[in-house]
Formats: C-alpha cells, structure tokens, sequence
C-alpha cells in the first residue's frame, strides 16, 4: 500500500467518522485526497455550484454561510479542525445550498465524493457517522432557526454567551463581533449596543475586541430565560 501524504494523513486523523479505520482504509482514503491553502477571507465554493467532494478543514476556520433574497448574510455555523463540510453531495447530488468561506488562512483536504462513496460501500459505518454528524447539524440548525424566530436581541445574545462560555466566565471570541451578529440575525451596531448594555448593567465585561467576562452567570441566564 503506498505511503500516505503527511498532509492528507494530519485530515483523514482529525475526523471522528474516520476513527476506526485500519491503515490501510485509511490509505484508500488518501489516495483520492487532494490538499489545498485558502488565504484568509478566500471562498471555497459558492451556494449553486455543483460538487461531489467532502471537504475537510485541516488548520484554520471557515465560515458557512447562507444569503438571504435581499443580500443579509447569515452564518449557520463555523468550522474548525477536524470538521467537514460538502457531506449532503455525498448522499444527494444536487447543487450547493451555502456558502464557505474561511475566517483566517486555512488548508483544506478535499476528498473525492464519487470515489469515497466506493469505499463506504465496503464501510457503511463510515456513512453511519455521517448522517450522525448530519442529525446533529440538523438539530443545531432548528435550534438557530427557534432562536432567529422566538427570542428578543437580548435573548439571542445572552444564549450565545452562555453557549461561547461552555460553562467558564471568561470568553475568547474566536470569530470577529460582526461575524457573531451575523451568526445570530443582527447587524454589527445592534450587537455592540446590547454587549455595552450588558456590561453596563455590570452583567459583563469587555475586554479588548476578542475577550469577554461574565461577570453575573445567573442574571444572564435568567435574560435568556426570558419570554417574549
């Protein structure tokens, strides 16, 4: 069995639907594994374009994204290491729905859909964690759209504190404010309005552009709480 691509190899290991696979499988794998670098706000591929490929994020970050009729783009979520996007091609050919786009430089393994499928036929646990990863995103996406439709600005953004927090008071931002606002359906002033009113409400704590401090974890619960 040839030797796999050091590159190709760092990918196929960061992704959890490939974790039980032998060398060897792993190799198949590879072998129609291609690797590509993205420059920081660089589009790897456009909503209506047609691909067959998985795409698989090996450093760096990518933003998916959808654009309304009127041009408001709207994040669904945001990739990191180890993640992939593409996966429905694999099941249904038919034009992409969204957008990607990375956040800062990034390197991409694409993978062929078309041989892929080849090998999940002999390993259909492969397809399995895919439709695993699917439900999951699906899920996520409902809970997106409730928030988007039920909850006030202050609600959309004390849940996505306490969602960034994951239990800790201190928040590192890893994408800008304005790819946050967008992340939850409101412009960049909104945001910063209601963080500022946050903060003076001493709920929170800004620091910098990047960094934020909850301050009163159970006054920001009871706001995203709150019912409209």
């Amino acid at each position: 069995m040839e030797k796999i691509n050091q590159e190709e190899s760092n990918c196929i290991d960061k992704v959890p639907v490939f974790n039980n696979l032998t060398y060897d499988e792993m190799s198949e794998i590879a072998m129609i594994t291609s690797h590509r670098e993205y420059q920081k706000y660089e589009t790897i591929y456009l909503a209506g374009e047609e691909s067959q490929r998985l795409y698989v994020v090996n450093s760096g970050k990518v933003k998916i994204t959808r654009i309304s009729e009127s041009g408001k783009e709207q994040i669904i979520r945001v990739l990191e290491p180890g993640d992939f996007m593409g996966e429905l091609s694999l099941f249904v050919p038919s034009p992409l729905e969204s957008n990607a786009q990375t956040l800062e430089k990034t390197s991409v393994c694409i993978i062929e859909g078309n041989k892929l499928n080849q090998i999940i036929k002999k390993h259909p646990d492969i397809a399995i964690k895919i439709l695993e990863e699917i439900s999951t995103r699906l899920n996520d996406a409902e809970n997106l759209i409730e928030s988007l439709g039920l909850q006030d600005v202050e609600q959309r953004v004390a849940n996505i504190l306490l969602e960034l927090s994951e239990g800790n008071n201190k928040i590192n931002l890893k994408i800008t404010k304005r790819d946050l606002a967008s992340y939850i359906g409101v412009s960049r002033e909104t945001l910063s309005r209601r963080l500022t009113d946050l903060q003076n409400k001493g709920i929170i704590e800004q620091e910098g552009q990047r960094k934020i401090c909850i301050l009163h974890r159970e006054k920001l619960e009871d706001i995203a709480k709150l019912k409209v």
